[in-house]
């Protein structure tokens, strides 16, 4: 059995910040679940930057089965999480079952990887106090709000977590990210 990866989003999350973590994840030979706040099909979308646009687009993307409610979800059951941009962390960030998840893996000091928007739920249990972390450059108010020390570089390291900008900076992001999970939880690509 290979061990388990979560990722927790909802629609409105950046297609490419779920997908490229979810099949890469895959292919390292980590078994990954996708939990949102009930078992649906997500409908995500596409941000894209056009010119004479002060800030992104949007357009929608690719549709995906979630594997689990957040209700659903047993923390000790994955060895990681995954945190998506796109709109979805700002609504999720009000969800209580979401919340108990995420405090579950900070508490444990497990491996998170979080892009983007993403930020906005470390934020919302209150752990980004202390730490340096990146976001969507726009989210650099909120995360110095929230006691965190903002840089604007493609991935930043801070202990088990791992934060990017945006979609453009998965290779960094994954890169570092697969450093720690693989040391602190290496697989067999086989056994996937």
């Amino acid at each position: 059995m290979s061990a388990k990866v979560l990722i927790v989003t909802g629609d409105a999350a950046e297609s490419l910040e779920v997908l490229y973590p979810y099949q890469r994840l895959r292919e390292e030979g980590y078994e990954v679940h996708i939990a949102a706040p009930t078992r649906k099909t997500l409908r995500f979308v596409v941000h894209d930057f056009e010119p004479g646009f002060d800030t992104y687009t949007e357009k929608p993307g690719y549709t995906w089965p979630a594997d689990l409610a957040f209700a659903e979800v047993d923390p000790g059951d994955y060895v990681a999480l995954v945190i998506p941009g796109g709109r979805a962390p700002e609504y999720l960030r009000g969800d209580a079952e979401l919340r108990k998840i995420l405090k579950a893996f900070f508490d444990a000091d497990k491996p998170v990887a979080q892009i983007c928007h993403g930020p906005l739920l470390t934020a919302a249990i209150g752990s980004l106090r202390g730490r340096r972390v990146t976001a969507y450059p726009a989210l650099e108010p909120d995360m110095e709000i929230n006691g965190a020390e903002f840089q604007d570089a493609e991935a930043v390291v801070d202990g088990t977590l791992v934060s990017s900008r945006a979609w453009p900076d998965h290779p960094a992001w994954m890169r570092e990210f697969l450093k720690i999970l693989r040391a602190a939880h290496p697989v067999d690509p086989s056994d996937g």
